[in-house]
């Protein structure tokens, strides 16, 4: 269960033999081999031109997609006034009248349009008189496929569970969840064992500090995940006597970074509450179920998407299995592309489905149907789509907004005791909050130009970064030659910028920024037999704003050794060893950095 993309590779099916059986006319049609001439029973209205639609982030099975959509979404479907849905429907009816008057609909005349919906709002309703065999059907289903993908999280619900067996149950779901959030399931099994491992219910947790939290944490992404798991954990012991909310309401509302999706999940399959989910994969499972074509944010979709995932659970006494059935059945299923329409449960009741069957057939006309019942949500569906007349053409796409770019300056500070036996590098935590949050990282400069970490204006970040940082920093440093009295620091064993060399750029993709780190390594000699004392509250990344009246000394040690910050967990910044770069906290980005650099001297 949970929030689940598909990582699965199935063999590929064809899609239009399995989810259309006209699709050889369709590609017929569309190849201009025939002229048919269609009636206007086939097509009800066509209206204005529309363009395109690129598929979007709907691809994306993700709790945080989800969550975003649905934090103020009630069960109730929002109503159109009378007045406006009579008057929409007039100017569709005035438009098939129009195009009645002039015959049949030629295939020059279809290219570019859309047809107009004109179809019962009823059909976005999960029917009352069949829901108990469409949870048979899909019960059944989910019965065969519990254990398929070994998922250490997923168990049968035990009623008999007394109060702490059920908090037990809804900890290691909570964990779960958060965890798939944007994630593979294949990536979290591993993780989910080892967190479970280290800490096996939540006063574990709440009694551990945000470096061991991370540390576990560490390639799993969005690691603003795993603070607000602390955090939270640290709340229920406090104030919950250590037991996660047994109903969603509570749960939204007290725990951070759980939203109705996840509290509903946690909820049912804990608690056996009847309250709905809706991620990316019921999102859209239900779009097709119901063939919903509308904006896939927007309220009012939002809110006939919830109410056909609550009459899933209403009254039922498997909730938690008809959740996670459904999630699965979207995963495994009803996927995004290449849906395998003949092995779903929920076929049979599939608006969606239904309507792939008859593509391009005769089909019933609604001229009896009460104007007041017709849907004024639905978008009309774009005739030019390559996807018409298929399962996949819900839900309707939106377009995916472009990552923004961004160019950082990483500088890897090195500093090494005079027979380089030794070396040290800096790493600065990041804020608390934000992205990355909590994580360490190389002095950084964010969000620059082009023309500010130029190589020529390199002396001068290095120069701020370092005041920024050490109580102590050494003197400007100078390309070219050193002056006489530079070489004179030197054998005096004054700190100096002995290197300043440029490495070049690595770049990382985050779900919404595109990262371009310009890497510079930076080395420091001299000095004194242990590294040059740091400000605790170093902040390089706005070297010019850093005052020295926030600044306080760090005198904690290391393995026995002068290494000012480096066992204090609170520090921003501290000296680490050589050896130590790799498997301290950081992210998949650092990393990228630190092994760009590592080339050069391995």
């Amino acid at each position: 269960m949970g929030i689940m993309i598909d990582d699965s590779t199935p063999s590929r099916r064809g899609r239009a033999s399995q989810i259309n059986p006209f699709a050889s006319e369709l590609a017929r049609d569309r190849t201009g081999e025939s002229n048919t001439n269609y009636p206007i029973s086939t097509f009800r209205s066509v209206a204005f031109i529309m363009p395109k639609r690129q598929r979007a982030g709907i691809d994306s099975d993700s709790d945080a997609f989800s969550e975003s959509l649905s934090q103020e979404s009630d069960f109730s479907i929002s109503k159109v006034p009378k007045s406006k849905r009579a008057s929409k429907t007039r100017k569709n009816t005035r438009t098939t009248r129009q195009i009645a008057s002039k015959g049949s609909i030629n295939e020059e005349t279809l290219s570019g349009s859309a047809m107009t919906p004109s179809h019962s709002a009823s059909i976005h309703v999960v029917s009352t008189s069949k829901v108990d065999e469409i949870r048979e059907s899909l019960l059944e289903w989910y019965d065969k496929v519990h254990d398929v993908r070994g998922m250490p999280w997923r168990k049968r619900y035990d009623p008999s569970l007394e109060r702490e067996g059920r908090a037990q149950r809804a900890y290691e779901v909570w964990i779960s969840e958060i965890m798939l959030q944007q994630t593979q399931v294949t990536t979290v099994i591993p993780y989910y064992n080892r967190w479970m491992e280290k800490f096996p219910s939540i006063r574990e947790l709440a009694a551990s500090d945000i470096e061991a939290v991370n540390s576990l944490w560490k390639g799993l992404g969005y690691y603003s995940r795993a603070a607000r798991l602390l955090s939270a954990a640290q709340k229920v012991v406090k104030e919950l006597d250590g037991r996660l909310p047994d109903n969603a309401k509570d749960m939204q509302a007290k725990i951070s970074g759980v939203g109705r999706y996840s509290a509903g999940a946690i909820c049912s399959i804990a608690y056996n509450e009847c309250v709905p989910v809706l991620d990316g994969n019921v999102h859209r499972l239900l779009s097709r179920f119901l063939a919903l074509y509308a904006p896939p944010k927007g309220k009012q979709t939002q809110d006939v998407l919830w109410a056909g995932a609550e009459a899933f659970v209403r009254n039922s006494s498997r909730a938690g299995d008809i959740n996670q059935a459904l999630i699965e059945l979207g995963s495994t299923v009803c996927k995004v592309r290449d849906p395998m329409c003949s092995d779903c449960a929920l076929s049979s009741w599939c608006q969606a489905y239904k309507q792939a069957q008859r593509h391009f057939k005769e089909r019933e006309s609604d001229d009896g149907a009460d104007i007041e019942e017709l849907c004024t949500l639905c978008e009309p569906l774009p005739a030019d789509d390559k996807e018409l007349g298929l399962v996949t053409i819900y839900p309707m796409k939106v377009e995916r907004k472009k990552a923004r770019k961004e160019l950082d300056s990483v500088n890897v500070i090195e500093w090494r005791t005079r027979d380089k036996l030794k070396r040290w590098f800096i790493l600065v935590r990041r804020p608390e909050g934000g992205l990355l949050a909590g994580l360490h990282e190389f002095p950084t400069v964010s969000n620059v130009s082009g023309v500010a970490v130029a190589f020529e204006n390199a002396p001068k970040i290095v120069d701020e970064l370092l005041t920024s940082l050490m109580i102590h920093p050494p003197s400007p440093f100078q390309k070219g030659s050193r002056s006489q009295e530079s070489r004179g620091e030197m054998m005096n064993g004054a700190l100096q910028v002995a290197t300043l060399e440029p490495v070049g750029d690595v770049v990382h993709v985050f779900s919404h920024i595109k990262k371009t780190y310009r890497i510079q390594w930076v080395i420091l000699e001299g000095g004194k037999d242990v590294p040059p004392e740091l400000y605790a509250e170093a902040c390089p990344s706005t070297v010019s704003i850093c005052g020295s009246d926030k600044r306080r000394r760090i005198t904690s040690t290391s393995k026995g050794e002068n290494n000012p910050g480096s066992s204090n967990g609170a520090a921003a910044a501290r000296w680490v060893p050589l050896e130590e770069v790799e498997s301290a906290n950081i992210g998949t980005g650092v990393t990228k950095v630190w092994k760009t650099v590592k080339a050069l001297w391995e």
